[in-house]
């Protein structure tokens, strides 16, 4: 059986399965879109090593050449990250993210700040205050749940400042 066509683009799901456009219906009312030049694919699957409970929700190739990309490519990868749907789309080097958007990363305790920061951060770079951006630009800030608790107290702040992956430890002697 032939896959659905949509918008000039062939929708794949896992395990074969055929979809309808109802699908979109499904889906939360606001959906993160995320735009890479042509690498797309290669961002989702390093996100998904790197969030526990994500996967890949379906797929679009082009069935025509576009400015973005020729037919058969991968167009957009829809995919879930701990629970949050978003959409990749390999659009082409027409738009680059920056620091004005950020996804942010409530953890738990210091190990979970370490281990997010180590993955995020490989070959990507630290900016500050627990915010970092990974090596296809996206930028993510890594904090302790309890950080508003913690920056009601000035000093809290001023240590949060001089810092870039944040230490809760740190925080917590500063709030006292």
């Amino acid at each position: 059986m032939p896959l659905p066509k949509f918008c000039g683009v062939v929708h794949e799901i896992p395990n074969n399965q055929v979809i309808q456009m109802a699908v979109f219906e499904q889906y939360p009312r606001i959906t993160p879109f995320l735009w890479f030049d042509t690498n797309a694919e290669e961002a989702v699957e390093f996100y998904l090593a790197v969030f526990k409970n994500s996967r890949i929700l379906g797929t679009f190739r082009r069935e025509i050449d576009d400015p973005s990309g020729p037919k058969g490519t991968m167009l957009t990868i829809s995919f879930e990250l701990d629970g949050l749907h978003f959409t990749a789309l390999n659009g082409g080097p027409f738009h680059k993210f920056n620091e004005a958007v950020s996804f942010a990363i409530r953890c738990d305790n210091q190990e979970q700040i370490d281990y997010y920061w180590s993955k995020l951060t490989e070959g990507g770079s630290e900016i500050q205050c627990g915010w970092l951006k990974d090596k296809f630009g996206l930028c993510w800030q890594v904090v302790p749940a309890r950080l508003a608790d913690l920056i009601k107290h000035p000093k809290a702040i001023l240590a949060m400042m001089q810092m870039k992956k944040l230490d809760i430890a740190e925080l917590e002697r500063a709030a006292q």
